[in-house]
C-alpha cells in the first residue's frame, strides 16, 4: 500500500501518499535547557466493562509500556492529569492504582514522575471548604507515600463551592503548608473542562491571575512550577515574567508550545503537555536541538507537529483524549482502539482520518502500513464504502 484514501468534512475522498516511516533517534536522559513532562494516557483494557458511567477497567501492561516509551525520549511523565481521564472516566481507585504502578516504574527507572492530586473522590457539586481541604489533603498524602512529585490540580468541588478568592486562597494556604516537597500547581481553562470556570475567584482572567500570582508569591519556596492551560500565549508570556524566582512556568498550551517553549530571550516555559504524548520522538528531536544551541533545528523538528497538535485539542478541546489514544493505537502502542467511559467515541471518523493524515504528514507512524490498516477499520465500521480506501 502507497497511499490511502480519506474522508473530508465535504464528503468527498482525497488521496494521500503513506510518508517514508523515520528513525528518531531516542534519548533517555532529561534535557539540560528545558523541564519537559508529557501527560499520558490511560489503556482500555478490551475485556472490560468501559462505558459511560463504568468504573474503568485498565490494561495496565500496556499503559505502563506507554510511559517506558515516554521514558526513553527523555520526557517526565505527568500522571492521572486530564489526559488519563480524571473526571472522564477514571475513577479513584484506578487513579490510586494507575499512580502506584506508574510512580513505582519512574522510581525503579531513575525517571521523573509527577501525579494529580484532586478531589474527584468527593461528591459532585457544592461541598463546604473543609471538606475540599480534606480531600486534598488525602489525595495529597497518598501521592507522596507514592515517592512522586505533586501536581495540585483545579477542583470542580472548590470551583462549585468557592464564594470569592479568599476561598481559593484558604484551600491552597493550608494544602501548600502540607506538602514535604516542591509542587507543580495546575491553573486548567474552560475550555478543558467548563466547570472551572471563574477559577481563583473571578471570570475576569486578569483579576484572577493577580489573585493567582499572590498565592504564588507567598508560597514560592513550596512551588516547583505553574502548569497553565488557559490556551493564550499572550497570558502566558505576562504570567511567567511575574513568577517569582524559582518558580517555573510549564506550558499547557498546546496551540503554541514552541513559541512559549522556545521563549522570547529573556523567559521561556517549560513543558508539561498532553500533545507530547502524542508527539513524543519529534518534541525529542526539537529539545535535543535546544540543548545543543540550534533553534534553526529545534524549530524545524517542533513547528511541524503543530497542525496535529491543533488538531486533536480543536474544539471541544476536552475531547481531545480520544486523539491521544487513537494516536497510540495506530503507532502500535497499543492493541485495541477503546477508551474508559466508552471515549472513543468522542471524535468522528472523519476528525480521525485528519489525525492519521497529519502525524503521517509529520512521519510520526512508525508503521504506516500498519496504521492505514487500523484506520481503514474505524472507517469500515463506521460504514465508509470499502472501495473508497486502499488496501
Amino acid at each position: 500500500m502507497s497511499s490511502v484514501r480519506l474522508p473530508q468534512t465535504d464528503g468527498s475522498l482525497r488521496t494521500v501518499a503513506l510518508a517514508e516511516p523515520r528513525s528518531w533517534a531516542e534519548h533517555p536522559q532529561p534535557y539540560t535547557s528545558r523541564v519537559a513532562f508529557a501527560a499520558a494516557h490511560v489503556v482500555a483494557d478490551p475485556y472490560g466493562e468501559n462505558v459511560p458511567g463504568a468504573p474503568a477497567v485498565v490494561d495496565w501492561d500496556a499503559t505502563l509500556a506507554f510511559r517506558r516509551h515516554l521514558f526513553r525520549y527523555g520526557l517526565g511523565v505527568a500522571e492521572a492529569m486530564d489526559t488519563a481521564q480524571r473526571n472522564m472516566g477514571l475513577d479513584w481507585a484506578a487513579t490510586q492504582e494507575l499512580i502506584s504502578r506508574s510512580a513505582a516504574q519512574a522510581l525503579e527507572l531513575g525517571a521523573r514522575i509527577a501525579s494529580g492530586v484532586g478531589t474527584d473522590h468527593l461528591p459532585a457539586g457544592p461541598v463546604s471548604l473543609d471538606q475540599v481541604i480534606a480531600g486534598y489533603g488525602e489525595q495529597l498524602e497518598f501521592v507522596e507515600g507514592t515517592g512522586s512529585q505533586v501536581i495540585l490540580m483545579a477542583s470542580r468541588q472548590l470551583a462549585a463551592s468557592a464564594r470569592h478568592a479568599d476561598d481559593y486562597l484558604r484551600v491552597y494556604d493550608t494544602l501548600l503548608s502540607q506538602v514535604s516537597r516542591p509542587v507543580i500547581l495546575h491553573w486548567l481553562g474552560e475550555a478543558f473542562d467548563p466547570s472551572l470556570a471563574g477559577y481563583w475567584g473571578s471570570s475576569d482572567v486578569e483579576v484572577a491571575t493577580d489573585t493567582f500570582v499572590g498565592l504564588l508569591t507567598s508560597h514560592a519556596d513550596r512551588i516547583d512550577g505553574v502548569k497553565v492551560s488557559l490556551l493564550s500565549a499572550e497570558h502566558e508570556i505576562g504570567l511567567r515574567a511575574r513568577l517569582p524566582q524559582g518558580v517555573r512556568l510549564y506550558t499547557g498550551d498546546d496551540f503554541n508550545y514552541p513559541e512559549l517553549i522556545e521563549g522570547d530571550g529573556t523567559h521561556h516555559s517549560d513543558a508539561l503537555l498532553g500533545a507530547f504524548a502524542a508527539i513524543a520522538p519529534a518534541a525529542s528531536a526539537a529539545l535535543a536541538a535546544l540543548d545543543m544551541g540550534d533553534v534553526a533545528t529545534y524549530r524545524a523538528e517542533m513547528e511541524p507537529t503543530l497542525e496535529l497538535s491543533r488538531h486533536v485539542f480543536a474544539a471541544p478541546t476536552f475531547y481531545y483524549k480520544t486523539g491521544i489514544a487513537f494516536l497510540a493505537w495506530l503507532s502500535g502502542h497499543q492493541d485495541g482502539f477503546t477508551m474508559v467511559g466508552g471515549l472513543q467515541s468522542a471524535r468522528s471518523p472523519v476528525h480521525l482520518a485528519r489525525v492519521f493524515e497529519l502525524a503521517n504528514a509529520v512521519r510520526l507512524l512508525p508503521d504506516p502500513e500498519l496504521a492505514a490498516h487500523r484506520l481503514g477499520l474505524v472507517l469500515d465500521a463506521a460504514g465508509f464504502d470499502a472501495a473508497g480506501f486502499d488496501r
